[in-house]
This record gives C-alpha cells, structure tokens and sequence, in this order.
C-alpha cells in the first residue's frame, strides 16, 4: 500500500457549484456578510454536496476509533495505562459528554475498536470485531505497528468510510477514545512540521502536572528521533509512531475524501491524522471542518499547517469528539439558513442597486468637491 496513491483519487469539492452558491447568496434577503462564517459553511456544504440550494445535514454521524497505547506506561496521561475501555463503556453507557451530545443531538454513535488493550469480552463484539491488535507499541523505544498491522489499521479506518458513505452518512463527526492519544499525535505532528518537542508537548483531555508534562516531553523527543528517518513514507511513519487508532483514522480520512463526506475533525489526535493525510493527498483537507480549538499545542500547529479555522472555542478539552459534535449545529443552521432564506424580489433588487448607485455617486461628487 501506498498512501500517495490518494492523490490521485482525491478531487476538491466542486468550484463551479461554490460559485453558483455564492451567486446565490447575494440574491438572498439578508445582506451579504450578515451571517459571517455561517456564508462560508453554507457554501462549502453546496460545494461537497453538489448542490444549490444545499441539502439539509440529515444523517450526521459521530465516528470515534479507539485504542491504548505503550507510551501511557511512562506516566505522560491523566489516565492509567490500558483503560480506554473504561472510556468506551462509558460512552456506551451514556455518561460521557459525547454521548449526552450526541443523544440530544439525536445523532448516531459508532465506536471502532482499532487497538484496545483489554480482554474482548468486556465490550460488545460490534465494538471489538475490527481490532487490528491489543495495545500499540511504546514509540519511544519500539515501533508502534509492524507494517503489516499499520496497512490493515488504515484498511480498516478506508472500510468504515465506505460503510458510512454507502449508508447514506452525510457529514461525520470524527474523534477519538484513547489513552495516551495525545502523546503519538504530538510526535507526528512534530515530525511532520519539523518542530521540536517541548513546542507540541499539551497536557492532554485529562489533564497532567509540571512532572508528567516533562515526562511526556521527554518521551516525544525520544520518539521524534525515530520518526525523523522515515518521514518520507507515511504510512512507516505511521506504523513507528502513530498507533492502531490513529492509522485507522488516517485511512478513515483519506477514503471519505474519495467518496465526498465531509468531516469535523475534533482535537489533536483527530488533526494529526489529517495531517498524515493531507502528506499523501494535498486536496483531501478541503473536505474537512476544524470543529474546535482543543488546547493542544500540536494541534494549532497541525490547523495552521492544513489552513484549517477552528468553528468554535469554548475551552473544551475533553476530547472523545465533544467539542466537534458541539460544532455540528452551527453547521447544519448555515446549510438551513443557506438553503431556506429567501430571495429577494426583482423590484427590491433594482432598489437597492439604485440606492448603491446613488451612494457613489454622491462619494464621487464629494471627492470632486474636494479635490477642488
């Protein structure tokens, strides 16, 4: 498998349909620019759906993959080693932020398990049925896949896109349950814009100390070191420092650019992936949302990179895909605006084109007075 191989697969979402979206933004009743960024969703969404008036979000759906990594063993998280299973039933049992959002928001939960370490019996079999291994290496002293493991891990993430989009998914909101997730995105987004370690070192959705931050930048810096010499290929990359979850989201990404479902990204995790992808396939971010600004050093960089604006900044830190689900509404409002406001009439059009004559032409009368 190579992953360059999305390039070519990949297209932007239609321009012709953003300018015919455009077109008719203009025509409609509220000023042009009244909305702010709620224009810009509006007509991004036309543009990945191929439509004007863009369709409704109907069928919206939170993916999140999951899996524990070797790294958690140092003491760089909030969380004990191998517990994201504890994450996982608790998203599944309701009492997790994204799960109380996502049945407010009537949405759709779906948990991929990518490489959990934990007996499969404690999660239902849909939830185990994909994992590609128990637990994922610790980066800074051993590869986090083989490489076997990492192109069936991106396999998987490609599988799950084609499910969604061939059930009729139109928009994902893609997050992560994972424990020491922040650790291995930190490093492949180091590796990848070429900075050093203390300047992507977060203190992760649950939160560290002064020592557990130096010990999680240590173990990035000793991590990057293995990343450097392979950079050049994304999915070895990949298998060295990224993980079972974090491949499966890569592939999961790069898919859904093929087949033109758009997705929120949520925090650094999430961001890093997109940036492995947008490595293999330059057109594939122009498919996706920054939901929200997670906190995370490394994920700014990752935006700023793939000149991605976060939708929202609330603070949120959390993780597990929260601060993306809580963007969808402002997404699906700019699609209801775009798609159910009105045009204005003919007559008030001519009015208002006179009314812009008539105002330059007295600022044009006004600079002659002045210049004379």
């Amino acid at each position: 498998m190579n992953l360059d191989d999305f390039s070519d697969l990949i297209e932007r979402p239609d321009g012709g349909v953003r300018r015919d979206a455009e077109e008719r933004r203009e025509r409609l009743i509220v000023p042009p620019g009244a909305l702010g960024r709620l224009d810009e969703l509006g007509e991004w969404l036309s543009a990945a759906q191929q439509s004007v008036p863009v369709r409704a979000v109907e069928q919206p759906r939170v993916v999140l993959f999951a899996g524990d990594h070797g790294v958690a063993e140092l003491g760089v998280s909030g969380r004990a080693a191998g517990t994201t299973h504890e994450l996982v039933r608790a998203a599944l049992d309701g009492a997790s932020p994204v799960a109380v959002l996502a049945r407010r928001f009537a949405v759709p939960l779906r948990i991929v398990d990518a490489g959990i370490d934990c007996d499969p019996e404690l999660l239902p079999e849909s939830v185990v049925r994909h994992r590609v291994r128990r637990g994922s290496g610790r980066i800074d002293v051993e590869d986090a896949l083989s490489a076997e493991e990492a192109e069936r891990a991106v396999r998987l993430g490609m599988a799950i896109a084609d499910e969604e989009a061939d059930s009729g998914t139109d928009l994902v909101v893609l997050g992560d349950l994972s424990v020491g997730g922040t650790t291995a995105a930190a490093t492949l987004i180091a590796a990848l814009c070429g900075t050093d370690a203390s300047v992507v070192t977060g203190r992760g959705g649950a939160g560290i100390d002064d020592l557990a931050w130096m010990r999680k930048c240590a173990a990035i810096r000793d991590a990057l070191r293995r990343a450097r010499p392979v950079l050049g290929d994304q999915l070895e990359l990949l298998a060295t420092v990224g993980g079972a979850d974090l491949a499966a989201m890569t592939g999961f990404l790069l898919q859904s650019a093929v087949r033109r479902m758009p997705v929120i990204l949520d925090g650094v995790v999430a961001s890093a992936c997109a940036l492995v992808a947008q490595r293999a396939a330059f057109r594939a971010p122009d498919w996706w949302l920054a939901g929200q600004v997670s906190g995370e050093p490394a994920q700014s960089k990752a935006l700023d990179r793939m000149a991605l604006t976060p939708l929202l900044d609330h603070g949120v830190t959390v993780g597990e895909g929260t601060g993306a689900l809580l963007a969808l509404p402002l997404v699906q409002a700019a699609a209801a605006l775009a798609a159910e406001l009105p045009e204005r009439t003919p007559e008030a059009a001519d009015e208002e084109d006179e009314a812009e004559e008539s105002a330059k032409d007295a600022e044009d009368g006004t600079k002659i007075l002045d210049a004379t």
